[in-house]
């Protein structure tokens, strides 16, 4: 079991487990050490690392970017990417950048929920609010007694990113957003590397970071040399998690030496 889950999200975007019981979900997993890595959310945390109940929590973010296409824009025809920052202090650039991205998502939520309402004539009485995003619908879609449409369904039919209800949202540019948690945090990685259409060119931006995500639970048979390769090349650190939408920890992170390589500090 690993030592420490970087990769955890909570009820303050798209996950059930609630931040007040992370904690205690850790300890049923035996792990030490949990980063609170929430989608383009910070956290109501006054230190970059903190201990809550016996567990060391990581104040963390996940924050999608998108990288230039081949003209050098960011017009929205590039790869997008996730960056997980570790151990961040709140900077004014940060906020008022979490605070742009929330209200966009609050405006992109709802327009999902209306085209996935028309289209299947139904109510899915779900509140858009602050760190919204597609599962919040997938889990109304599947909970709705009016369709045969499950979680899985609803993103690969109708919410998925060629789905007939997809909206896409507004993302700062990789530099933008590298920059600014570079101010804030003391670490920045690239997340879950092999989960995006062009795994090698993602991994090229990872040369302008301080780390990539090794150990994460794909679901499928990866091939990780690309990644290792990518480690050894720019000389990054490796972080690790389970990427956890549920309550489940563990199952995927860090061991104890890997984790002090990182060298986070209160």
């Amino acid at each position: 079991m690993p030592y420490a889950d970087l990769h955890v999200h909570t009820t303050r975007s798209d996950g059930s487990l609630e931040l007040a019981d992370v904690p205690a979900a850790a300890r049923r997993a035996d792990v030490s050490v949990v980063a609170v890595t929430d989608h383009d959310r910070l956290q109501p945390f006054d230190a970059p690392l903190s201990e809550r109940d016996g567990v060391t929590i990581i104040h963390g973010i996940e924050l999608r970017v998108e990288l230039d296409d081949e003209t050098g824009d960011t017009d929205g025809s590039g790869q997008r990417v996730d960056l997980l920052a570790y151990g961040i202090e709140r900077t004014a650039e940060l906020e008022s950048l979490t605070a742009r991205i929330q209200e966009n998502r609050i405006e992109r939520g709802r327009a999902i929920v209306d085209r996935v309402e028309d289209r299947l004539d139904i109510d899915l009485d779900v509140t858009v609010t602050d760190g919204f995003g597609r599962p919040h619908v997938a889990r109304a879609v599947d909970a709705n007694p009016n369709t045969d449409y499950d979680y899985e369904d609803a993103f690969e039919h109708l919410i998925g990113d060629d789905g007939p209800c997809f909206v896409a949202r507004d993302v700062p540019s990789f530099e933008g957003g590298r920059r600014i948690l570079a101010a804030a945090a003391q670490l920045v990685s690239l997340a879950h590397p092999l989960r995006y259409p062009d795994p090698d060119g993602a991994l090229e931006y990872a040369a302008e970071l301080d780390a990539v995500e090794l150990a994460y639970p794909y679901g499928r048979s990866v091939d990780r040399t690309p990644v290792e390769r990518a480690i050894e090349r720019y000389d990054l650190l490796a972080t690790g998690g389970t990427d956890a939408h549920e309550e489940t920890l563990g199952v995927a992170g860090l061991s104890e030496a890997e984790f002090s390589r990182l060298n986070l500090t209160a």
